[in-house]
């Protein structure tokens, strides 16, 4: 069995910079990637905070261009979930459910996930108007009516956020007060374009290829009705995909990879990188150029290694 230099698990903006940077080092690199290329970008409609991209790109060509860009330089990008990791004496054993390969450095990138509604045409709808990130997608709702689905800390900052652009933003939230510190709930409840409606879940998006309506179910006395909307922003939480290394790598309290000194996880020779990392900060931008440091924090890991 062949030893590669550096394996990345997850294919996002950290994952496939990482690979872009070791393979251009010469580092023999395998990138795995259980579903698309780009992470959550893919699924982001347009993406007008990047820097370089003044006139806008949308997340699937953006997404494409860094695999195109990884592969050019000798990525091997295996379309394959990784079901275990083993360390051994120094390198670990990376198994799929196809095959294991061996490896002298692993890059974990697995990213996390956005809660959802699990509602009817949610999916449907994601990146028409259905939205997971406002600093993503906030500028594209200027004078238009929007909910925001949480009440929590998360919900109010982009919420507050939000209202830079929304001429009116209903923050439905299935209690009948928020979560988010008092600061922040003073905040939007002064805030003039915000109200609130309680006690209340959405139960379907609906729409003709955009978001226009949706139906929302009173919790207490489970009356339904119409809401008309053009965006539905959800903000009710993450969940990190980091049940591969349960066990293997020190985890904090909410379930995030814990780094220290850089990039570094509690394991030598396994490093983390962009939203899967305990403390990382939720944009492209960021996630790329962690991506770039673990890469490189694993090259000078590599040359330190005995012959």
């Amino acid at each position: 069995m062949a030893v590669s230099d550096i394996i990345i698990i997850g294919g996002g903006g950290a994952g496939l910079t990482a690979a872009l940077y070791a393979s251009r080092a010469k580092l023999s690199t395998l990138l795995f990637e259980k579903l698309t290329p780009g992470g959550q970008i893919a699924l982001t409609d347009i993406v007008e905070n990047y820097p370089g991209f003044p006139e806008a790109i949308t997340g699937g060509e953006i997404s494409q261009r860094m695999e195109e860009q990884a592969k050019k330089y000798g990525t091997q990008l295996l379309y394959e979930e990784v079901k275990s990791i083993h360390p051994k004496n120094n390198s670990f054993e990376v198994r799929t459910s196809n095959q294991s390969h061996e490896t002298k450095s692993v890059i974990l990138a697995m990213g996390a996930s956005f809660r959802t509604l699990a509602v009817p045409g949610e999916k449907e709808l994601t990146g028409k108007g259905v939205s997971y990130c406002a600093t993503c997608d906030g500028a594209f709702f200027k004078e238009k009516e929007i909910i925001v689905v949480g009440g929590g800390d998360s919900a109010m900052q982009e919420g507050l956020f939000l209202t830079r652009f929304a001429t009116k933003l209903s923050v439905v939230h299935r209690r009948d007060k928020l979560r988010a510190s008092p600061i922040l709930q003073e905040r939007a409840q002064k805030n003039p374009r915000i109200n609130f409606i309680w006690d209340t879940v959405v139960e379907k998006i609906e729409g003709d290829k955009k978001v226009q309506n949706v139906k929302l179910k009173n919790i207490k006395n489970n009356s339904v009705r119409d809401f008309r909307t053009d965006g539905v922003f959800v903000f009710v939480g993450h969940d990190p995909n980091s049940s591969l290394v349960k066990g293997l790598v020190e985890l904090d309290e909410k379930g995030y990879v814990k780094t220290f000194n850089t990039l570094k996880t509690s394991v030598r020779g396994i490093f983390a990188a962009g939203e899967i990392r305990s403390g990382a900060v939720k944009q492209l931008v960021s996630a790329c150029g962690e991506g770039c440091e673990a890469a490189l924090e694993a090259q000078a890991y590599l040359e330190d290694l005995p012959s």
